[in-house]
């Protein structure tokens, strides 16, 4: 079996009208060519340029070939995908831009419902999983009886049967057919009529000639039309096709036959966990995410740090575009090591500075070449040639290596810091120490919740544990006190004063800080007056009447807190409501839920322009990061209220309808997280590449003033930066592809330093290797991000259509490329890419694609904002949710129990599952779920016993409660943010909130479930290659 990956089966049925749940039409990108070109003009899968692997020809009986050494998936079981952006070649006039209108050559009307008697062969015989890739494939000698041929399967679910008998032999690419999944249709989508000729053609799609049209692209099904048994609909709920396609009731498709997420995280856990993960080779393709692994630093940065979306560049930009898999990077700077490995070692050059390239100013790394005896050494970034500074020169050994090669980091790492000179700070001077400013709305309703009291009380201990460096006594960190409704007042807590002095600002429009000395302190210092002020600022405004408050003075004091102080900072802002009050930065409520699903709802996720907009700029140069603590009771326009912290590397956090006895606890661990966590200041970021290709677009909570730098006015160790590559050359097999992340930041003590992560690629010419050495979990991060961008300037419909396009014109270019020949009703997903699909579609259902009048636009801001800065870990979680079931725990064991499948069929009556996306915890539980593991975690008799509403879960002294405490608190501890755990009873009414997180289902606001998707995905895919 030559590069077989997954296989399964279905002669899916042929193309008909829209796919179902998602709102109208993959259809109608815009003429003009927004955001990064996702693809030249589409071509019809051409023949690949000499070079790309052609499909191997079987063996005479009929067997794909014994495998070879590059065997796909024997040895690398790595997961996934992303779309691709390779800007459009200038002469190609109709150039398709990611968000463009794609040529009639390549997309055949999605509507296009085929003749009868054509559709009727046309659909499925078996749907055969040929092999994982991961057996061995038996020898042809024995395998000639394998060509089996399948009956007709009783036609499903209202279709006839799909082909005659033995029309189909399925190629077997293991020993035994892994699972035949029932006969699986694609069923008519989105329209209750049936699928045949209509009127009108779905928007964007160029007409196929002679061929009939069906109806639009997946009308939206989401809501109550859903509800209820329609005629001819199975689970799903889609409507069911036309009287003449029904058939003799049909049994249904074993959803276990289709590419499990949960097994092949078990699977990478089997093989790879718990093993020492070795960084010596290039480009070589980390354990998944998921996988608990110990990395050993030996000249590449550890995937903590950074990974990519295929650890095989295609050497040319043709083959780039030929695949559409995109060349991005995964960068989490600032990861947590953990405590059993090394911590990064900090070289110091003293005054010279760290070594660097005279051209290109790449850093001292181990893939730079030593030459001449070891006076000079050669780029590998540029090739230029460089003198070693003389108090640098080393002798080479007969390898032609320095002699003191494991004694510099630098040589011998791919991380290390640098301690940086005076050249490398603002005006040539040593920074100051950070310092934290808290700032808290005082007005009506944060006083009355009791968010104030409970901040302040907070804050007395917090203070003690403000992060400092390492080995030092205390923290250098200054902090600062401001409260505010619509006029603002400043504290001055100097260690002299016996009370605090309040001064009030209430001319916002031209914000100034009214004191310089005593505003920022020391904690410690200053303790006792501290202590006093936060003591009295609850009683202080306990009668205010002030609903009102103002936004953007707040941020402005904060930054010119800083200025005067000449230091960078964070600002905490507690905040509650949309800021009407006159002053700069003053917000109308925009929430017009009309314009979802119009050619206009991007507008409700774009921010109001102006002062956010400056604000942004002087944040970023002063080094002030904003952290948003928001406290919601309706709409605060997250969407421009959150541009500032999105673009300064700061957080947002949200807590609807705040109530201190039901969120309080999740608020003051995720502050407590926050204050704690590691963090640099004042960061710039520049990603240095070999020659052939370069860095071309940024994602992430940054700010880009041009198109090199990423600046960030804090960075932690949370955020993530993504990084799409882009061929300005053709790169070398021979000397792969390196890369460098340099990141010069201020340290917490205020030292200034160098950050430097290094890694390098394989290329190759042939795109199997590409698509075996892909990561679907760093794919999936770069869509999002990608897609989420995209929002901003495109209909929704484009965005999702872009996303559905480019999934299937990846897969159906390894199918042409890599796999080797069978019969096109297979579908066949490259091993490393199997799951993509389920993640992908997971992806069109989040609540900021989704495009439903039923979700909040803020919700779906905040969720926009969040994906923005995560890392792989965290968008690999939300997109597909961890369930465990606990009914059958073993109490004595100390790992985790097994993650079920994320959909309802996996859910029992008897049954206790958790589900947790790193935003939220659920804790579901079966109506006969048995009493006495009830009574051991809730203290009550039986499930009839539980309150609807607000029950929680007790500490009890029992083995049962003790372990799911354990398992929680497990969980919590691998997460960014903290996840209140909300407990739902079977068939309550909180149940739909958890039923949202069940990906592998249809969508509650809309959207297909995977069976669907992967059935979608698998027509575009034959429509390409044919």
């Amino acid at each position: 079996m030559s590069q077989q990956g997954y296989v399964a089966t279905p002669p899916y049925s042929q193309a008909q009208a829209g796919m179902g749940g998602y709102a109208a039409g993959f259809g109608n990108p815009p003429p003009q060519s927004h955001y990064g070109a996702y693809g030249s003009p589409a071509q019809g899968y051409s023949a690949p340029p000499t070079g790309v692997l052609k499909p191997p020809a079987s063996s005479p009986s009929g067997m794909p070939p014994p495998p070879v050494s590059s065997q796909y998936g024997t040895n690398i079981q790595q997961n996934g995908a992303h779309p691709h952006s390779f800007p459009p070649p200038v002469s190609s006039s109709p150039s398709m831009s990611p968000y463009g209108q794609p040529p009639p050559s390549a997309f055949h009307s999605m509507a296009q419902a085929p003749p009868p008697t054509q559709q009727l062969t046309n659909q499925m015989s078996a749907m055969n999983i040929a092999g994982y890739g991961q057996r061995p494939v038996q020898s042809p000698s024995n395998s000639a009886p394998q060509h089996f041929q399948t009956s007709p399967p009783p036609p499903v679910m209202g279709h006839p049967p799909l082909s005659p008998p033995g029309q189909q032999p399925s190629p077997l690419g293991s020993p035994q057919p892994m699972a035949t999944m029932g006969s699986m249709p694609a069923p008519a989508m989105g329209m209750s009529g049936p699928p045949g000729p209509v009127g009108h053609q779905p928007q964007g799609y160029p007409q196929q000639p002679g061929s009939p049209m069906g109806g639009p692209y997946g009308a939206q099904m989401a809501g109550p039309q859903m509800a209820g048994p329609q005629t001819g609909t199975f689970p799903g709920g889609f409507p069911g096709g036309p009287a003449q396609m029904a058939g003799p009731p049909q049994k249904k498709l074993d959803p276990d036959s289709i590419p499990s997420t949960t097994q092949m995280i078990e699977d990478d856990q089997a093989k790879r966990g718990g093993q020492v993960y070795v960084t010596n080779i290039r480009g070589q393709v980390p354990p998944l995410v998921t996988t608990n692994f110990t990395v050993q630093d030996q000249g590449n940065a550890s995937p903590r740090f950074m990974r990519c979306t295929t650890y095989s560049f295609p050497c040319t930009a043709d083959l780039a575009k030929q695949c559409k898999v995109p060349l991005a990077a995964i960068i989490k700077p600032f990861a947590t090591v953990p405590k059993n490995e090394t911590p990064l070692y900090i070289v110091n050059h003293g005054e010279t500075g760290p070594i660097r390239c005279n051209r290109c100013k790449a850093y001292m790394c181990p893939y730079m070449q030593f030459i001449d005896g070891g006076r000079r050494f050669q780029c590998s970034f540029c090739s230029c040639v460089n003198e070693v500074p003389v108090h640098y020169f080393q002798h080479l050994d007969h390898m032609g290596r320095r002699m003191d090669l494991y004694e510099r980091p630098e040589l011998s790492l791919g991380s290390y810091e640098f301690s940086a000179t005076l050249d490398y700070c603002k005006n040539n001077k040593p920074p100051n120490p950070p310092a934290y400013i808290f700032m808290i709305d005082v007005s009506y309703n944060n006083i009355k919740s009791g968010l104030v009291r409970l901040i302040c009380e907070e804050l007395k201990t917090l203070l003690d544990r403000l992060p400092k460096e390492e080995g030092a006594e205390s923290s250098s960190i200054k902090v600062g006190f401001v409260t505010y409704n619509k006029i603002l007042h400043f504290y001055n807590v100097k260690s002299a004063l016996a009370q605090p002095q309040m001064m009030v600002v209430s001319d916002t429009a031209e914000m100034f800080v009214p004191l310089l000395d005593g505003f920022l302190v020391n904690f410690q210092e200053s303790r006792a007056v501290i202590n006093n002020l936060l003591d009295q600022i609850p009683d202080m405004f306990a009668d205010t009447n002030e609903s009102e408050t103002v936004f953007a003075p707040v941020i402005q004091a904060g930054v010119e807190a800083l200025k005067a102080a000449e230091c960078s900072g964070k600002l905490f802002i507690f905040h509650s409501s949309i800021p009407t009050a006159e002053a700069p930065g003053k917000l109308k409520n925009r929430d017009d839920r009309k314009l979802v699903g119009t050619e206009k709802e991007k507008t409700l996720f774009q921010p109001q322009r102006g002062v956010y907009e400056q604000l942004t700029k002087d944040c970023v140069a002063q080094g002030c990061c904003v952290d948003l603590f928001l406290f919601p009771n309706q709409y605060v326009d997250i969407a421009t209220i959150g541009d500032v912290p999105s673009h300064t590397g700061g957080s947002i956090y949200k807590y609807s309808n705040f109530q201190v006895e039901v969120n309080g606890q999740q608020f003051l661990s995720d502050l407590r997280r926050d204050v704690e966590k590691s963090i640099g200041f004042d960061a710039i970021m520049r990603v240095r590449t070999g020659t052939g290709f370069r860095a071309t677009d940024f994602f992430g909570a940054v700010y880009m003033n041009n198109t090199t730098d990423v600046e960030m006015a804090a960075v932690d160790c949370d955020k993530a930066v993504t990084v799409e590559f882009k061929h300005d050359d053709t790169l070398s097999e021979e000397s792969g592809a390196v890369m460098q992340c340099a990141l010069l930041y201020t340290t917490i003590g205020g030292q200034r330093r160098l950050r430097i992560h290094n890694l390098s690629l394989n290329c190759s010419s042939q795109l199997s290797e590409l698509y075996k050495s892909c990561e679907t979990d760093a794919l999936i991060n770069f869509f999002a991000k990608s897609a989420y961008r995209a929002m901003l300037n495109q209909p929704m419909k484009t965005v999702r259509e872009i996303l559905v396009n480019q999934t299937a014109h990846m897969l159906a270019c390894y199918r042409k490329n890599c796999a080797s020949p069978s019969a096109v009703s297979q579908l066949i997903l490259p091993d490393a890419m199997k799951v993509f699909p389920v993640y992908m579609n997971s992806l069109l259902k989040t609540p900021a694609l989704v495009g439903s009048t039923e979700l909040s636009t803020d919700d779906r801001a905040f969720h926009r904002f969040m994906v923005n800065a995560m890392g792989v870990e965290e968008t690999q979680v939300l997109l597909y949710p961890r369930l465990i079931p606990l009914h059958n725990m073993d109490v004595s064991s100390e790992s985790l129990p097994a993650a079920v499948r994320c959909s309802e069929e996996r859910l029992s009556e008897s049954g206790m599952f958790l589900l947790e996306n790193g935003l939220s915890m659920f804790l579901w539980l079966g109506q006969a779920c048995s009493p006495d593991l009830i009574q051991n975690l809730f203290n009550v008799p039986s499930f009839g016993h539980l309150p609807t509403e607000g029950t929680s879960l007790p500490v009890l002294d029992n083995s049962h409660s003790r372990k799911l405490h354990s398992i929680i608190s497990r969980i919590s501890q691998q997460r960014a943010a903290s996840m209140k755990l909300l407990i739902v009873k079977q068939k309550d009414r909180a149940e739909m909130l958890f039923r949202q997180l069940l990906v592998e289902d249809k969508g509650l606001h809309g959207g297909a479930s995977y069976m669907d998707f992967l059935c979608y995905v698998h027509r575009e895919i034959r429509q390409l290659l044919t």
